[in-house]
């Protein structure tokens, strides 16, 4: 209790720094699929700071082959109020700055605003390449 009195008093949000200081890649897109929301993991894994990417398109991470299924889902998602993947982590693909092929863990969720409407969407990763690779590695060999 006296530590939430301590960030009350020092007016600290305590939501804020934790996503900033997130290992894992944190990222809020509102309802248009514009970047809000970009913590240091998300910089860490695609490369952009995050004055590069706020404001964008989540197009910066989406290889290009995957938007359309991926804008689908998207709209789907806000118009419905659910997510396909709710309470699962889903294995994807994605797209580092300097163009090379990732692998993301992620999981999906809704904000919804006071009003309960629906703000955006948020995800929550790690890159998985390393491990992608690894498993795929052994099957490589016996073809």
């Amino acid at each position: 209790m006296q530590l939430a009195r301590e960030f009350e008093n020092a007016n600290f949000n305590l939501f804020q720094a934790i996503v900033e200081q997130a290992a894992d890649a944190i990222i809020f897109a509102d309802r248009d699929g514009a970047i809000r929301v970009w913590n240091r993991g998300a910089e860490a894994v695609f490369g952009y700071a995050a004055a590069e990417v706020l404001g964008a398109s989540l197009d910066v991470i989406i290889p290009e082959r995957l938007r359309r299924a991926h804008w689908e889902g998207f709209r789907r998602a806000i118009d419905t109020g659910q997510t396909k993947y709710r309470d699962r982590v889903l294995t994807t693909r994605s797209v580092h700055k300097d163009g090379r092929k990732l692998y993301l863990d992620l999981s999906f969720g809704l904000i919804r605003n006071e009003a309960g409407a629906i703000a955006g969407a948020l995800a929550v990763g790690r890159d998985c390449t390393a491990r992608h690779i690894e498993r795929a590695a052994p099957l490589q060999g016996t073809q």
